[in-house]
């Protein structure tokens, strides 16, 4: 009978907590970061360099300020002296970075002033597909070599850190642990940074790393640690839990607390779509309406002057390019009878949206004011049930009795000033 396979065991020497706290001392010596979350971040990052055979998918280290001098290729310098092969520059054509992580021990790639790289639309969407990509083991460039006359498989996968000015494509930061860094303030206080005097002892610390995390390979590509996080925030922070949990004392709970305070910041300051931007306007444009003719809703959102529409050409959005934009959701217009004044229009009816929201936009706090009667609520016959929304709202201070005559001889509800002229 075969004995069952045992579970690799941890290197016990050097110890791991003793490494990352050194690595935290150095870290807040040279740099100050925005919280304490952000220092374990890059931290527990810096590690998971040295262990790169281990991991499944690499995440990548954004570095991002919204101005200069907010100490972000001095924190660069500090992963660079500690990361595993460090391999920096300040651009990079993507036939070069192929080439460097085509290898069996790919390097640590950093990238200064990666805010010139991507600036411009459609700007070197190579070089952020080579990034996307090598998030994931197992996911070559595929290219055909005239010269063998064969398809040629390149090896994308290494860790990156990217530093730069503003946020990097939304693609990238998905991928990785974004630290947003800030100006010091005068109170702030770092100690000077010199290459040839204090290079040396982050080089001895990034051996020690090595030695640490080389001695525990196997554990480390067995871990399967307990994640706050789901979906690509886990695959991303999932190699930072291992060492955390291999390294052990107040590594793991620190850990955890990072990766969902920064996970948390970074979803709350993502940029959102225009697509995703167009779903949400148009839940406010419809208020608690069933359907909503297309005049009306292009009237309400190209009116809205934080809003991104009217400025989408010459007349704003148009019904083309609204049906342009919800053709991904595939959503569409079709024809709807409306309540008189309007009748039969073109428009949206609000089912078509419920699912879109409810996957792609944050719910809206509930509301507990009343919605007046919208006279562009679907129209129903006298065959069909009658709708609460013909009901009539008593202004403040009016009596009951004097709608008594009013309503009875109405055959058209009033339209409000907002939609005068518009069907």
């Amino acid at each position: 009978m075969t004995p069952p396979e045992k579970s690799p065991t941890a290197v016990c020497s050097p110890d791991g907590a003793v490494l990352l706290d050194r690595l935290h001392a150095i870290l807040t010596r040279y740099v100050v970061l925005p919280t304490v979350e952000a220092v374990d971040g890059v931290v527990l990052w810096i590690a998971a360099t040295h262990a790169q055979a281990a991991w499944a998918h690499a995440p990548r280290l954004v570095i991002r300020a919204p101005e200069k001098r907010c100490g972000k290729s001095r924190l660069l310098d500090i992963v660079e002296g500690c990361s595993h092969q460090p391999l920096i520059t300040v651009n990079a054509s993507p036939a070069a970075v192929y080439r460097a992580s085509g290898s069996d021990s790919p390097p640590t790639l950093l990238v200064d002033e990666a805010d010139t790289i991507f600036t411009g639309d459609g700007a070197n969407e190579d070089l952020r597909g080579l990034l996307n990509a090598g998030h994931q083991r197992n996911r070559p460039a595929i290219r055909w070599d005239h010269t063998a006359r064969k398809l040629e498989q390149i090896p994308t996968f290494a860790m990156a850190a990217l530093a730069g000015i503003g946020a990097m494509p939304d693609t990238i930061e998905d991928r990785a642990v974004v630290i947003r860094m800030r100006r010091r303030t005068g109170s702030e206080k770092v100690a000077p940074y010199r290459v040839r005097r204090d290079g040396p002892p982050l080089k001895a610390l990034a051996a020690d790393l090595a030695a640490w995390a080389g001695a525990n390979l196997a554990v480390l590509e067995a871990a399967e640690p307990d994640m706050p996080l789901e979906d690509r925030a886990a695959d991303t922070w999932e190699p930072l839990m291992a060492i955390a949990d291999l390294a052990g004392g107040h590594w793991p709970a620190r850990a955890r607390r990072a990766a969902e305070v920064l996970n948390a910041e970074r979803d709350g300051n993502t940029i959102t779509s225009d697509r995703v931007r167009l779903l949400a306007d148009c839940r406010t444009a419809f208020g608690k309406a069933d359907a909503i003719p297309t005049n009306i809703l292009l009237e309400r959102l190209n009116r809205d002057p934080e809003a991104p529409w009217a400025e989408s050409g010459p007349g704003g959005l148009t019904p083309i390019k609204l049906a342009a934009l919800l053709r991904h959701y595939e959503i569409s217009s079709t024809t709807i009878r409306f309540a008189p004044p309007i009748g039969q229009a073109k428009g949206y009816a609000r089912c078509d949206f419920i699912d879109p929201w409810r996957r792609y936009c944050p719910a809206p706090e509930p509301s507990t004011d009343p919605e007046p009667y919208q006279p562009y609520q679907p129209y129903h016959s006298s065959s069909e049930a009658v709708r609460v929304n013909d009901v009539v709202r008593l202004k403040p201070y009016q009596d009951a009795r004097d709608l008594t005559t009013k309503h009875t001889n109405r055959t058209d509800p009033t339209t409000p000033d907002d939609l005068t002229g518009t069907a």
